[in-house]
Parts: C-alpha cells; structure tokens; sequence
C-alpha cells in the first residue's frame, strides 16, 4: 500500500470514531482513535522506507490530522447535543464549549507552526501537547470514564503549547 492510502485509512478510521463518539461509545470511539493513530504513525514509516516521501505526502497527512482532529471533537460534540453523552459543566462551563476550545487549541499549535515556519522560524515542532499526546489523553479519558477532564486537559496544553511555539518563534525569527 501506499502511504497516502495508509493516510486516507488512518482518516476514515477518525470518521468512524467520530460516529462511534456520537452514538455515546466512548470505548469504541477511544479504540478506534488508537487504530488510526496506528496507521498515522506507519503512513510516514512507510513512505520513508520506499523512499517516496513526497511533498504531496507531507501535506495530505497534515491536512488528514486537522481533519481526524475536528471530525472527532465534532462527534463528541453531537453525542452531547444528541444526549448520548453526559453532559457535564467542568467549571460552570458545559462540556460540549470545552470541546469547541479543545478544536481551538488543537488548530492553533498546528497554524502557529506553519505560520512561523512560513515565516522563517526554525525548529518549530515544539511544545508539550503536539497532536500523538492530545489523542492520547484524549483515548485515556474515553477509556477511563474521564472524557470531561481529559478534554480540560487538552485545552489547557494545547493553549500552553501554542505560547511555547509563539515565543519559540518569535526568538527564531528576531
């Protein structure tokens, strides 16, 4: 297979977790995270062992992980609207709201990344809540029965990661 097929099928799995998610399996939709992240993390092996790494390549797979990253948030955020997960308020804030913060920060470490390295910044892959960490305290609160809190996590790293990566750039580019 080619690891651009390897993407897009690390992609429909995300698609497949968002469903599960808005159906309320928080087990399914949390197995299901770790099984894309499977083929993620192989797409770029492979492409390396063939040597075919592509430019082409390089951009699908990031635009694929923005998309798995919303679709997911999405389906959580359906399963709290459709009443198939609880819904809770973590700090007089309803949980589906932390959600939307948590697609916030998530697209913000990837944007200022792109944005610096555009600019000139070097080294900019930075930062203590990159995109394999977010999904992973993302799979220990579904399997866990800590969806809520890992979300609260998630948003607060990525906002402290975006910061990082801001004033990394800023010390490169100055």
């Amino acid at each position: 297979m080619s690891p651009n097929s390897l993407t897009l099928i690390g992609l429909l799995i995300s698609i497949w977790a968002a469903v599960a998610f808005s159906k309320g399996d928080l087990l399914a939709g949390g197995l299901l995270i770790l099984f894309s992240g499977f083929f993620d993390m192989i797409d770029g092996a492979v492409a390396r062992a063939k040597d075919c790494m592509t430019a082409f390549g390089a951009v699908l797979d990031s635009v694929c992980d923005r998309y798995a990253d919303a679709i997911i948030f999405v389906g959580i955020i359906y399963g709290i609207i459709a009443g198939n997960i609880i819904q809770t308020t973590l700090f007089s804030v309803p949980l589906w709201l932390w959600v939307v913060f948590a697609i916030m920060g998530s697209y913000l470490v990837s944007y200022v990344r792109s944005r610096a390295e555009t600019a000139g910044a070097t080294a900019m892959n930075i930062g203590i809540a990159e995109r394999p960490e977010r999904m992973m305290i993302l799979v220990a609160g579904t399997l866990s029965g800590y969806l809520g809190e890992s979300i609260v996590i998630i948003v607060i790293l990525t906002h402290i990661t975006m910061i990082q990566r801001l004033l990394h750039a800023k010390r490169s580019l100055a």
